[in-house]
């Protein structure tokens, strides 16, 4: 039976398992990752390079299914149901924020913002002007992106992951493509309008400054967790 009460973690995932096939060969990726995110909790996932960690937060954020192992979101299975049905849980549940900002190149910020809203049939214009001034870029409104700094292109995904009031958000190397000054800028902004609003953060990064802003660093190894997975 699954747990609805709400002491129930946010995420909670179980004997998670994942490979790839090169060639004629299936490379393991996770070996059996179990986690618990609590509510309004921002986890860090770090690790060298092929540990697993973007492929662990991609099954969490229900853009990859895992091979074996469940995954369940504020007391629902992930992997369940229809595709429309889960994309529609994404849509309204879930925000995303990524290392390359995947912004629309013909839209405005103001646009560009919206469009979750959009997509889900909502009107959310005030949100995202709103949002855009808390990033601060009021008077970027009108601009389309190739007009914007990578710093500013990053605060308008940042207000787009935000626009829809997701409970929970995943962030996959937010500061990647970022300088020093822009990278923590956008950290700043990114944990403190997640704790306004007691948003569930689960972050993918290499840097341990980065991690160290978060309330707790899950490291993986080959596969599995090797610290930081009971709280």
């Amino acid at each position: 039976m699954m747990e609805t009460s709400i002491n129930a973690p946010a995420i909670r995932a179980r004997a998670l398992e994942r490979s790839f096939r090169v060639g004629s060969r299936a490379v393991p990726v996770l070996r059996g990752v179990d986690l618990d995110v609590a509510r309004g909790e921002a986890v860090f996932l770090c690790g060298p390079s092929g540990a697993g960690k973007t492929t662990l937060m991609y099954i969490l954020a229900g853009l990859e299914a895992p091979d074996r192992g469940m995954v369940e979101v504020e007391g629902q299975f992930l992997y369940q149901g229809t595709a429309r049905r889960m994309a529609k849980r994404r849509n309204e549940g879930m925000g995303y924020l990524f290392q390359h900002f995947f912004l629309m190149p013909d839209l405005t910020a103001l646009e560009n913002v919206m469009l979750p809203g959009m997509i889900g049939g909502r009107d959310r214009r005030g949100e995202a002007r709103e949002l855009l001034e808390r990033v601060g870029l009021a008077d970027r409104l009108n601009h389309v992106p190739a007009e914007l700094s990578g710093g500013e292109q990053q605060r308008v995904a940042l207000a787009r992951a935000l626009v829809n009031k997701p409970r929970i958000l995943f962030a996959d190397e937010p500061t990647g493509n970022l300088d020093t000054r822009n990278g923590s800028d956008v950290m700043n902004l990114l944990l403190g309008l997640a704790r306004e609003e007691n948003t569930t953060l689960v972050v993918v990064t290499h840097d341990a400054e980065v991690a160290a802003m978060g309330d707790r660093t899950v490291h993986l190894v080959d596969g599995v967790i090797a610290s930081g997975g009971a709280k």
